[in-house]
């Protein structure tokens, strides 16, 4: 017997609004879909592609510019796209919960946790104030939040990127909503975080009977959790069915091209020889925070960094993989020289980093760069893309004011910009800054190049040409490198070893294929269980 559709979209097109309307593509075309009673859908794509417009669509929450010309959208056998706003409202956390991308946006900062989850309790089931605080209790609870009590009384700010989404999750499933919308839900999260955060939510999703619409790029979360996948490039629907005969079988090329960026190990991969001088070496390195300053006494510092020892030799990358909070970002900028050691010692070529003299400083620092991992708020707004590249040779004597001219406009054109010395950044692509940033790293041809987490928040089929870039300009310029990431998969791809980090402190390290294949330690073992690129090449196409 079919089971009757919760959801049912059908042709649905939306165009920016106004003047431009005329001169642009849609931004959705005839997109149809069902969602079943309890059934896990995704619908995946790259930035632009359409996929939040068809999510927010379904609540009228469409952006300022953007309107729906055509199409239905029915819940229920109803179509929700004549509603009032009144009606609307009920419909919106009543019968459709959506749980957006950053949620210290979606979270208001004014108001405690406490009075953002009876908001919607009391809009929608009209409870009395005791019933409201044992169901917040309750949920928070369920969302394994140590204190709810505390909770209840805290602000979003007063958590961590992956508490505020558990909050996120607990206000939105309080309501218990037939249908649940899940806009990139994870995408700032580190790996452990993500998949707590998602089982979470497939178990609360699963045991209120709540079908779940996934919005999202990454192949491996749909992998691992969705029942049906929907494909979409630039407004179109190019391709839908059962997610595993969809992952193991693309029949469009832009499915095939999503299925194969997925993260990957050359099979020819060059290792660099045992003989290779180190030109990095960590040892017994300590970092502390000052602590929280009380009246008339200093804070208690506390220790990030606990006694952490590794080398990196030349033309070598070395990947330093955790969760957020494991000490992996405090440690690189210790490398550089921007966080000072309270114990151990960080050389480089043989010279502690902290105790160079005035003209050892200025070679460290034209010899060893960092890539920021966002690159929007790393790049100067004002500067344009030529003069931020070039900035990094304007300490160099030997190099005059036409070669670094020449330079900037070989290296934008090595990285894919040729043309885009006269842009901003904000004239670009999330990927393009990234690649500005790279370019404004191996300009100077350093020794070794920090990578903070470089590629988290790109889509991965721009993650894989990043991933691809970096690895062709050191293979080209034979620079040594510390990988910052939480992503495994991206390990997997591009570094020779891995030292893997949990509360400051390393917990295990060694050769990529040694690491991966018999890992150690249960910290390691739990990074590699997460990690959602594994899940989607499990069975992926090569």
């Amino acid at each position: 017997m079919t089971v009757p559709a919760l959801l049912q979209v059908d042709r649905l097109r939306i165009e920016a609004a106004g003047a431009e309307a005329a001169s642009r593509p849609p931004l959705l075309e005839g997109l149809s879909f069902t969602i079943a009673p309890g059934e896990f859908l995704a619908i995946v794509g790259e930035s632009g592609s359409g996929k939040t417009m068809a999510a927010r669509s379904i609540l009228d929450l469409l952006p300022p510019g953007v309107r729906r010309v055509s199409g239905a959208i029915r819940l229920n056998g109803r179509d929700i796209t004549g509603l009032t706003p009144a009606e609307m409202r009920s419909v919106r956390g009543g019968e459709v919960g959506m749980v957006f991308q950053e949620p210290m946006v979606s979270l208001n900062p004014a108001l405690t946790v406490g009075k953002q989850l009876a908001e919607g309790l009391k809009l929608h089931r009209g409870l009395s104030d005791p019933e409201i605080h044992r169901l917040s209790v309750e949920m928070l609870t369920r969302v394994q939040i140590k204190d709810p009590e505390r909770c209840l009384a805290s602000y979003p700010h007063e958590f961590s990127g992956g508490m505020r989404q558990r909050i996120m999750l607990a206000s939105v499933l309080l309501l218990k909503p037939r249908l649940l919308i899940a806009d990139e839900p994870t995408t700032a999260l580190d790996t452990l975080s993500q998949r707590e955060v998602l089982e979470l939510m497939v178990e609360l999703a699963r045991d209120s009977g709540t079908a779940v619409l996934l919005i999202t790029h990454d192949l491996g979360l749909v992998a691992r959790y969705t029942e049906r996948v929907i494909v979409l490039e630039k407004g179109k629907l190019v391709e839908a069915g059962r997610t595993r005969e969809v992952l193991a079988r693309p029949s469009h090329p832009y499915t095939r091209r999503l299925v194969g960026s997925l993260p990957r190990r050359a099979p020819d991969r060059a290792t660099v020889p045992a003989s290779a001088p180190v030109i990095l070496s960590v040892t017994g390195a300590c970092v502390d925070y000052a602590g929280r300053p009380g009246f008339l006494r200093r804070g208690t510092p506390k220790r990030v960094v606990h006694g952490v020892d590794l080398n990196v030799r030349a033309g070598e990358i070395v990947a330093v993989v955790g969760a957020s909070g494991s000490g992996k970002t405090t440690l690189g900028r210790a490398v550089l020289g921007l966080k000072p050691l309270a114990a151990g010692s960080i050389t480089f070529d043989g010279i502690a980093v902290g105790a160079m003299s005035g003209a050892q400083s200025k070679t460290f620092r034209r010899a060893a760069q960092l890539v920021f991992q966002d690159p929007f708020s790393s790049l100067d707004p004002r500067v344009r893309v030529g003069e931020t590249v070039g900035a990094a040779l304007r300490h160099m004597p030997d190099v005059s004011a036409a070669e670094r001219r020449d330079r900037v406009q070989a290296m934008l054109e090595e990285v894919g910009l040729s043309g885009f010395a006269e842009r901003y950044p904000h004239q670009m692509s999330g990927g393009q800054r990234q690649r500005v940033a790279i370019a404004r790293a191996v300009v100077s041809r350093p020794r070794l190049v920090v990578a903070d987490e470089p590629v988290s928040a790109l889509d991965m089929t721009i993650q894989l040409q990043i991933l691809t870039l970096f690895q062709k300009l050191q293979e080209q310029y034979g620079f040594a490198s510390l990988f910052i990431t939480h992503d495994l998969s991206v390990v997997e791809q591009v570094a020779d070893r891995v030292v893997v980090m949990s509360a400051g402190a390393v917990v295990e390290s060694g050769t990529v294929e040694a690491v991966f294949a018999a890992p150690r330690h249960d910290y390691t073992r739990a990074l590699l269980s997460a990690a959602p690129g594994f899940a989607a090449t499990a069975f992926a196409a090569p």
